[in-house]
């Protein structure tokens, strides 16, 4: 039977392996694919009750607990997008997401807690807040097993062309922007990563991303797509990786490369440990041949792929296997590895400033895995390519055009066509990835603005060895910087908040009255003993 929707993918596997394990919870165990299902049957009746009737789009306030994935399947059941809210970020921020996404409800693992007390108080401050449901549940689903609970009924299954789950990415004009991202637009893209990863009942996947940033959705349905468990991590187990994947028999490992190199930085790396991988998957940021080498001496006996896409094309649109030869990659002068050839199923070009067909230039995607435009139409203006037969770029049209499906979507970075596919080169504009996560220095700025007393902001990403982190300059009244990242970090989430700030008399302006920030990123370059 063809997959047409997540939770119909999740509802035949459970069918198929309903004793097999769906999740290994810290501490707690598995919880098999029979009882996994019970937990969301449970919540989703709880939902209907208290919405009195299903919903559209629902909030999801939880993370990493039976409560947080029993609540994401109920969602999809009921035939209603996911919004996966982070409870490590200012309520104020979830509560904006909320009423940007336009939910009705939304699920908290525990309605009494700081987090869940505070995104209240903030939604209220914006008129009537949404029905929440207290996913307390979950935890009775399962323990009562199989059925469906009274009043709830066989589960709803939409047509494929229905949103699956709405994420917000970070914006340029301090507003987040809202990604839908439908059915049959995620699905192409798991069928793909669950072959080519050979997942299969008896794999055990790690489970490192959360669930607002969007591989997280290949971690949850890799697993309840193919009758393998999700692996859970406990509150530190990512700052040692490699005991994490002896101790609980991962067999596939899935997780931005600054995690373990964090992990080396703290020495909790061993080497040649991880005997029992089969596959490890990269992405998020950019991976280098130095990753790579080191990875492959912690888990000799894995194969190494490098994962590029953004969440506007579903999670991946491109994926390359490094070659078992380390003589045999390619490694790009950056020192990345490729991104790899993007997936047949998909069209792709890469274009010059200009628009015209190029070996070095912008990669722009269309095909199946292109979502259709932004929660916001008017965040659709710029995004996208359309062509002539001949392969011509046509000028853009009005802002308010609307997205077709023939157009092509500007993932705004700069690759070169290479041997085994694509190299990631950077990114064409300021858009940057902090720890994994994208960030637009215009919403950082917008915050900064936001602090009393600061008049003009401007916001730079510099390297910091074989990363970058955010500097922030700033004209208006001096004021200790202890006290800008305390405001700061009221507003965004903590890897947007920048780990430098200055104080200027005025920033400097460029030829075209702009301001300069080659020159803001030449000061920023040194380190600084008087950051904050």
């Amino acid at each position: 039977m063809p997959h047409r929707t997540l939770y119909e993918w999740f509802e035949q596997t459970a069918s198929s392996y309903p004793d097999r394990p769906a999740l290994d919870l810290p501490g707690e165990g598995p919880v098999s694919y029979r009882e996994l299902r019970g937990a969301a049957e449970r919540t989703a009746a709880a939902l209907l009750r208290a919405r009195g009737g299903p919903p559209a789009r629902v909030a999801l306030l939880a993370e990493r607990s039976l409560g947080a994935y029993a609540g994401y399947l109920a969602v999809l059941s009921l035939g209603a997008a996911v919004v996966p809210l982070n409870p490590a970020v200012p309520a104020e921020r979830n509560a904006r997401i909320r009423a940007l996404a336009g939910a009705d409800a939304v699920l908290v693992d525990d309605p009494g807690s700081t987090v869940a007390v505070a995104f209240a108080a903030a939604t209220a401050r914006d008129g009537a807040g949404p029905v929440t449901v207290d996913l307390s549940v979950a935890r009775h689903a399962a323990a009562d097993g199989p059925g469906t609970p009274e009043g709830c009924g066989p589960a709803r299954h939409p047509d494929s062309d229905a949103v699956a789950y709405v994420l917000f990415t970070s914006g340029s004009t301090g507003r987040p922007k809202g990604v839908p991202v439908r059915h049959r637009h995620i699905v192409p893209a798991l069928e793909h990563h669950i072959a080519r990863c050979e997942l299969g009942p008896g794999s055990r996947l790690s489970h490192t991303y959360g669930l607002t940033f969007d591989p997280s959705v290949f971690d949850l349905f890799g697993a309840w797509g193919s009758g393998a468990t999700l692996v859970v991590p406990g509150r530190q187990d990512l700052y040692r990786p490699v005991d994490h994947i002896v101790e609980r028999g991962i067999t596939h490992w899935d997780s931005v490369p600054s995690l373990v190199a964090v992990a080396a930085e703290l020495g909790r790396l061993p080497l040649g440990r991880a005997t029992g991988l089969r596959h490890s998957v990269f992405g998020g940021e950019a991976v280098t041949a130095r990753h790579c080498e080191l990875w492959r001496r912690v888990a000799p006996d894995s194969a190494i792929h490098n994962q590029y896409g953004p969440t506007e094309l579903a999670v991946t649109c491109a994926v390359h296997t490094l070659p078992a030869d380390r003589a045999d990659w390619e490694v790009a002068a950056n020192g990345t590895v490729p991104v790899g050839p993007v997936h047949a199923h998909l069209e792709h070009l890469v274009v010059d400033e200009h628009g015209r067909p190029a070996g070095e230039g912008e990669l722009c995607v269309r095909g199946i895995q292109r979502f259709d435009g932004y929660l916001d139409p008017a965040d659709n203006a710029g995004r996208f390519l359309r062509t002539a037969d001949d392969g011509r770029a046509l000028p853009p049209g009005g802002d308010a055009e609307a997205v077709r499906p023939t157009d092509w979507y500007r993932t705004g970075d700069r690759v070169r066509r290479t041997g085994s596919g694509l190299l990631h080169l950077g990114r064409l504009d300021e858009q940057v990835k902090i720890l994994g996560n994208r960030v637009e220095l215009g919403e950082v700025e917008a915050a900064l603005r936001e602090l009393p007393g600061v008049e003009t902001a401007a916001v730079v990403a510099v390297a910091q060895g074989a990363d970058l982190v955010l500097a922030a300059f700033y004209s208006g009244t001096p004021a200790p910087a202890a006290e800008l990242a305390r405001g700061l970090r009221a507003r965004l989430p903590r890897y947007m908040v920048p780990q430098r700030v200055r104080h200027m008399d005025a920033l400097p302006l460029n030829a075209n009255g702009k301001i300069d920030r080659k020159r803001l990123s030449a000061d920023a370059a040194p380190a600084e003993g008087g950051s904050r």
